[in-house]
């Protein structure tokens, strides 16, 4: 017996035409979607403070195309769409349902909105103190509430902030019973949920070796198919475009990870365990994960107003690109004072692009004041100024501020048709940490002559955001591969490859059973993704660079063409 568990958004902003085709592709029991991330918080705060709904929209458009087959085929939905009003959406859910003529129980989840509550805003990164008042504070949840609005009859189950994870995990304990000390099941069911949160990337989207991806066009959303052990077959619909591998299912399982402590609300889920094997084509089976007892604190996820910023982004083409870009910050300097910003960032790509932001307290500084000035340059400048767009406005940016709760303080209500049902939050009564042991070298590194290729010639690697760290995941496919790469690709030698790390703190975790390493870099992002001034702010390309960089790799390991 599976629950077959399909995604159909992976952000606020993904394919609208995603909720049909996995509902109308093959059989399913559950459709998720993830709208929710750290920067998509600030968005909706700063949607609510227009007027407009503190919610995903978008969710109730690809629900109007879905609602009434999943209700004639007993198709359950859960999202957490809800974003900062759960309550609202679900209200939208029903006056949808009204208007198709169709009769959805539409339930929700709160409790995660702390807004307004005392809390101690020490930063659990840094340590820092938070001083400014918070447009967000939201805690993330588990998945049992989710399970007891299904319990109840639930069609609909919206949320706001839980873990990506919980969209998975809440409908396995919902059918499989799982309680609180089912660590194991639980943990498989995070791994899972991990896999689809992001719809395509684990059916062959953004994939280092894209070129091996079929039809990546027409790229089909990832389903999984989870038992009652916790371990779950990773595929998607037939016919549809796309990739599900064993390499696939590695580079989402390595994306925005830290250690191998997975941490949750309802177990911690260790990534250093699992275990993946061929099932068939575009199958990948998971298997073998371990789960300890979650934290006793919750995580929660604070936005607060950091000021306003300004970018304008100057072209400098032929000769002396250098020189051209140290005389176009002369000349806007020379208009206005660099020191009259809070903070001024400049970068200059390899491609010839100087792209220079402001940031400030005041808008009215950061604002025309600015952009203004560089224009003013343009004839008086390098040979050649162009700028990619005319002088604009300030735009406000948001900081990521999280910080930790106990988990008793924290209580989920679910809903169920505007009415609250009896819910008692529960967790493990039992189970220790498992201890991280060496894992037994199943091949050694080969010997002999090195040539010199690209690192992405026989390692893939994603990267992404954790708050204001960047997290860079490596792997390859054999274990011979897997031995240099270990023995090679120490923190240092990353630093030096990429130098733009160098002068931050990076952590490397091992992942053996996955033939992966796991980097950390902690700060890369400064405040988070809103208040990033790099070109990259979420670190989606430093997997890529680092994979261009040319490096001695063993003969034997070179990867052959085709």
């Amino acid at each position: 017996m599976t629950l077959r568990i399909a995604n159909c958004s992976g952000f606020y902003g993904d394919r609208l035409s995603a909720a049909r085709e996995m509902v109308e592709g093959g059989p399913i029991d559950v459709l998720t979607g993830d709208w929710l991330a750290e920067l998509t918080m600030f968005i909706l705060a700063g949607n609510r403070l227009k007027g407009r709904p503190g919610y995903a929209p978008t969710f109730l458009t690809q629900l109007e195309h879905v609602l009434g087959t999943c209700l004639d085929r007993g198709i359950r939905i859960v999202s957490n769409a809800g974003g900062l009003d759960p309550a609202g959406c679900a209200e939208a859910v029903r006056e949808l349902a009204a208007r198709l003529g169709l009769s959805a129980t539409v339930a929700h989840v709160t409790g995660d909105d702390l807004i307004g509550r005392d809390l101690d805003l020490v930063n659990a990164d840094t340590g820092e103190r938070l001083t400014a008042t918070p447009l967000t504070a939201n805690a993330y949840l588990g998945g049992r509430p989710i399970a007891r609005a299904l319990s109840a009859g639930a069609d609909v189950v919206v949320t706001g902030r839980v873990t990506d994870a919980a969209l998975v995990t809440g409908p396995g304990i919902w059918r499989y019973g799982w309680g609180p000390d089912d660590l194991d099941p639980l943990a498989g069911s995070v791994v899972a949920g991990h896999v689809i949160e992001c719809g395509c990337q684990a059916t062959g989207g953004n994939y280092a070796f894209f070129q091996d991806v079929p039809d990546l066009a027409h790229c089909g959303f990832p389903l999984a198919e989870l038992r009652a052990d916790g371990s779950a077959v990773i595929t998607k619909h037939p016919g549809t475009g796309g990739l599900v591998s064993v390499g696939t299912v590695t580079a989402q399982l390595v994306y925005e990870l830290g250690g191998p402590r997975y941490l949750g609300p309802d177990v911690v889920a260790r990534f250093d365990t699992i275990t993946l094997a061929d099932d068939g084509p575009d199958r990948v089976l998971i298997s073998g994960v371990r789960g300890e007892p979650p934290p006793d604190t919750l995580k929660v996820a604070v936005n607060h107003l950091g000021g306003y910023r300004n970018t304008m982004t100057l072209v400098l083409t032929g000769l002396d690109v250098e020189a051209k870009a140290r005389a176009a910050e002369e000349a806007i300097w020379a208009r206005i004072p660099k020191e009259s910003f809070d903070a001024v960032d400049v970068t200059l790509t390899g491609s010839g692009l100087l792209r220079i932001t402001v940031m400030d307290a005041d808008r009215r500084t950061a604002g025309r004041a600015f952009s203004s000035a560089v224009v003013e340059t343009g004839l008086a400048s390098y040979p050649g100024f162009h700028a990619l767009s005319p002088p604009g406005d300030a735009s406000p940016y948001g900081v990521y501020w999280p910080v930790l709760v106990p988990a008793a303080e924290v209580r989920p209500r679910v809903w169920l048709d505007g009415e609250e049902l009896p819910y008692t939050a529960s967790s493990a009564t039992s189970g220790e940490p498992i201890p991280v042991r060496p894992a037994e070298r199943r091949a050694a590194a080969p010997s002999g002559p090195c040539v010199r290729l690209p690192l992405g010639r026989v390692a893939g690697a994603r990267s992404g955001d954790k708050g204001g760290d960047a997290n860079l995941g490596v792997w390859v496919d054999t274990d011979e591969r897997y031995a240099w790469l270990e023995a090679y690709l120490t923190a240092g030698r990353l630093g030096a490859l990429l130098p733009e790390l160098a002068a931050y703190r990076v952590e490397r975790h091992e992942l053996p059973g996955i033939r992966a390493l796991n980097f950390v870099i902690h700060g890369l992002l400064g405040r988070g993704v809103a208040a990033s001034p790099r070109m990259d702010p979420q670190a989606k390309a430093l997997g890529e660079e680092l994979r261009a960089q040319v490096v001695d790799v063993p003969a034997a390991l070179a990867r052959q063409p085709g």
